[in-house]
Protein backbone atom coordinates (compact mmCIF):
# COMPACT_ATOMS: atom_id res chain seq x y z
CA UNK A 1 0.00 0.00 0.00
CA UNK A 2 2.87 2.35 0.80
CA UNK A 3 4.36 1.76 -2.65
CA UNK A 4 1.07 2.68 -4.33
CA UNK A 5 0.81 5.80 -2.18
CA UNK A 6 4.43 6.75 -2.93
CA UNK A 7 3.85 6.23 -6.66
CA UNK A 8 0.73 8.40 -6.56
CA UNK A 9 2.55 11.16 -4.66
CA UNK A 10 5.33 11.05 -7.26
CA UNK A 11 2.71 11.21 -10.04
CA UNK A 12 0.97 14.19 -8.41
CA UNK A 13 4.28 16.00 -7.94
CA UNK A 14 5.22 15.29 -11.56
CA UNK A 15 1.92 16.72 -12.81
CA UNK A 16 2.45 19.83 -10.67
CA UNK A 17 6.00 20.21 -11.99
CA UNK A 18 4.80 19.83 -15.58
CA UNK A 19 2.16 22.51 -15.01
CA UNK A 20 4.82 24.83 -13.57
CA UNK A 21 7.11 24.14 -16.51
CA UNK A 22 4.33 24.78 -19.03
CA UNK A 23 3.40 28.00 -17.23
CA UNK A 24 7.03 29.14 -17.21
CA UNK A 25 7.54 28.36 -20.90
CA UNK A 26 4.31 30.13 -21.81
CA UNK A 27 5.41 33.13 -19.77
CA UNK A 28 8.77 33.19 -21.58
CA UNK A 29 6.87 33.01 -24.88
CA UNK A 30 4.77 36.00 -23.77
CA UNK A 31 7.89 38.02 -23.04
CA UNK A 32 9.52 37.07 -26.35
CA UNK A 33 6.43 37.99 -28.38
CA UNK A 34 5.93 41.22 -26.47
CA UNK A 35 9.45 42.46 -27.14
CA UNK A 36 9.73 41.07 -30.65
CA UNK A 37 6.52 42.89 -31.64
CA UNK A 38 8.58 46.04 -32.08
CA UNK A 39 10.68 44.36 -34.73
CA UNK A 40 8.61 44.66 -37.89
CA UNK A 41 11.11 42.66 -39.94
CA UNK A 42 10.68 39.65 -37.62
CA UNK A 43 6.90 39.55 -38.12
CA UNK A 44 7.40 39.81 -41.88
CA UNK A 45 9.99 37.02 -41.88
CA UNK A 46 7.97 34.80 -39.48
CA UNK A 47 4.27 35.65 -39.85
CA UNK A 48 3.26 33.25 -37.05
CA UNK A 49 5.08 35.57 -34.59
CA UNK A 50 2.48 38.28 -35.05
CA UNK A 51 1.55 39.37 -31.51
CA UNK A 52 -2.18 39.04 -32.20
CA UNK A 53 -1.66 35.25 -32.45
CA UNK A 54 -0.54 35.03 -28.82
CA UNK A 55 -3.43 36.44 -26.82
CA UNK A 56 -4.07 32.94 -25.53
CA UNK A 57 -0.83 32.88 -23.52
CA UNK A 58 -2.20 35.04 -20.71
CA UNK A 59 -5.34 32.96 -20.37
CA UNK A 60 -3.33 29.73 -20.53
CA UNK A 61 -1.04 30.92 -17.71
CA UNK A 62 -4.09 31.79 -15.62
CA UNK A 63 -5.61 28.37 -16.35
CA UNK A 64 -2.40 26.65 -15.29
CA UNK A 65 -2.15 28.79 -12.16
CA UNK A 66 -5.68 27.87 -11.05
CA UNK A 67 -5.01 24.19 -11.67
CA UNK A 68 -1.60 24.31 -10.00
CA UNK A 69 -2.96 25.92 -6.82
CA UNK A 70 -5.85 23.48 -6.37
CA UNK A 71 -3.98 20.39 -7.63
CA UNK A 72 -1.03 21.18 -5.40
CA UNK A 73 -3.16 21.77 -2.32
CA UNK A 74 -5.20 18.64 -2.92
CA UNK A 75 -2.39 16.22 -3.72
CA UNK A 76 1.08 17.64 -3.10
CA UNK A 77 1.03 19.84 0.02
CA UNK A 78 1.19 17.71 3.15
CA UNK A 79 -0.53 18.52 6.42
CA UNK A 80 2.70 19.35 8.22
CA UNK A 81 3.69 21.78 5.42
CA UNK A 82 0.97 24.21 6.53
CA UNK A 83 1.57 26.94 9.08
CA UNK A 84 -0.17 25.99 12.31
CA UNK A 85 -0.92 27.99 15.42
CA UNK A 86 -0.93 25.11 17.83
CA UNK A 87 0.33 26.56 21.10
CA UNK A 88 -2.94 25.88 22.90
CA UNK A 89 -3.36 22.55 21.13
CA UNK A 90 0.02 21.37 22.43
CA UNK A 91 -0.77 22.54 25.97
CA UNK A 92 -3.88 20.41 26.47
CA UNK A 93 -3.99 16.76 27.41
CA UNK A 94 -3.80 14.04 24.73
CA UNK A 95 -7.48 13.18 25.25
CA UNK A 96 -8.57 16.77 24.56
CA UNK A 97 -6.19 16.94 21.60
CA UNK A 98 -7.79 13.84 20.20
CA UNK A 99 -11.27 15.38 20.44
CA UNK A 100 -10.08 18.63 18.90
CA UNK A 101 -8.72 16.73 15.90
CA UNK A 102 -11.83 14.56 15.62
CA UNK A 103 -14.28 17.46 15.82
CA UNK A 104 -12.37 19.92 13.66
CA UNK A 105 -11.55 17.33 10.99
CA UNK A 106 -15.12 16.07 10.90
CA UNK A 107 -16.54 19.59 10.58
CA UNK A 108 -14.10 20.51 7.80
CA UNK A 109 -14.79 17.22 5.99
CA UNK A 110 -18.56 17.67 6.14
CA UNK A 111 -18.49 21.33 5.13
CA UNK A 112 -16.34 20.54 2.10
CA UNK A 113 -18.49 17.56 1.09
CA UNK A 114 -21.72 19.51 1.46
CA UNK A 115 -20.32 22.38 -0.61
CA UNK A 116 -19.66 20.17 -3.65
CA UNK A 117 -23.24 20.06 -4.93
CA UNK A 118 -23.96 23.82 -4.64
CA UNK A 119 -20.63 24.58 -6.25
CA UNK A 120 -21.31 22.18 -9.12
CA UNK A 121 -24.75 23.78 -9.57
CA UNK A 122 -23.10 27.18 -9.95
CA UNK A 123 -20.72 25.65 -12.49
CA UNK A 124 -23.69 24.75 -14.71
CA UNK A 125 -23.69 28.20 -16.24
CA UNK A 126 -19.95 27.94 -16.88
CA UNK A 127 -20.52 25.03 -19.28
CA UNK A 128 -22.04 27.56 -21.69
CA UNK A 129 -19.33 30.18 -21.40
CA UNK A 130 -16.35 29.83 -23.73
CA UNK A 131 -12.90 31.03 -22.88
CA UNK A 132 -11.83 34.29 -24.44
CA UNK A 133 -8.86 32.97 -26.37
CA UNK A 134 -7.98 29.36 -25.51
CA UNK A 135 -10.43 28.09 -28.12
CA UNK A 136 -8.15 29.46 -30.84
CA UNK A 137 -5.41 27.07 -29.73
CA UNK A 138 -7.13 24.09 -28.13
CA UNK A 139 -10.42 24.08 -30.01
CA UNK A 140 -13.91 25.31 -29.38
CA UNK A 141 -14.67 22.64 -26.79
CA UNK A 142 -12.83 24.43 -23.94
CA UNK A 143 -15.35 25.97 -21.55
CA UNK A 144 -14.92 27.92 -18.35
CA UNK A 145 -16.35 24.96 -16.42
CA UNK A 146 -13.38 22.88 -17.59
CA UNK A 147 -10.98 25.45 -16.22
CA UNK A 148 -12.60 25.60 -12.79
CA UNK A 149 -13.54 21.93 -12.50
CA UNK A 150 -10.34 21.29 -10.54
CA UNK A 151 -12.03 23.01 -7.61
CA UNK A 152 -14.57 20.18 -7.32
CA UNK A 153 -11.74 17.65 -7.22
CA UNK A 154 -10.00 19.81 -4.61
CA UNK A 155 -13.12 19.85 -2.41
CA UNK A 156 -13.52 16.08 -2.60
CA UNK A 157 -9.87 15.22 -2.00
CA UNK A 158 -9.36 17.63 0.89
CA UNK A 159 -12.61 16.39 2.46
CA UNK A 160 -11.30 12.82 2.22
CA UNK A 161 -7.99 13.86 3.74
CA UNK A 162 -9.73 15.44 6.73
CA UNK A 163 -12.02 12.43 7.02
CA UNK A 164 -8.92 10.25 7.15
CA UNK A 165 -7.41 12.52 9.83
CA UNK A 166 -10.58 12.13 11.92
CA UNK A 167 -10.47 8.36 11.46
CA UNK A 168 -6.83 8.21 12.52
CA UNK A 169 -7.55 10.36 15.59
CA UNK A 170 -10.44 8.08 16.56
CA UNK A 171 -8.39 4.96 16.06
CA UNK A 172 -4.91 6.03 17.19
CA UNK A 173 -5.22 9.38 18.96
CA UNK A 174 -3.77 12.74 18.00
CA UNK A 175 -0.19 12.31 19.16
CA UNK A 176 1.28 12.59 15.67
CA UNK A 177 0.18 16.24 15.59
CA UNK A 178 2.36 17.24 18.53
CA UNK A 179 5.89 18.36 17.73
CA UNK A 180 8.17 18.66 20.71
CA UNK A 181 11.17 20.95 20.92
CA UNK A 182 13.44 17.91 21.07
CA UNK A 183 12.03 16.53 17.79
CA UNK A 184 12.60 19.80 15.97
CA UNK A 185 16.21 20.10 17.15
CA UNK A 186 17.07 16.55 16.10
CA UNK A 187 16.25 17.20 12.45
Amino acid sequence: MRQIYAAFVKFAETIAALMMAAMFLTFILQIFVRYSARLDWLAELFPFLTPSNFGWTLEFCLFLWVWLVFWGNAFVVRQHDHVRFDILFNMVSPAIRRWIVILSSTVICLVLLFSIEPTWSKFAILRLKKTASLGAVFGDWVRMRDIYSIYILFLAVVALRYGWAAYKAIRFGAEDHVVSVQDSTEK
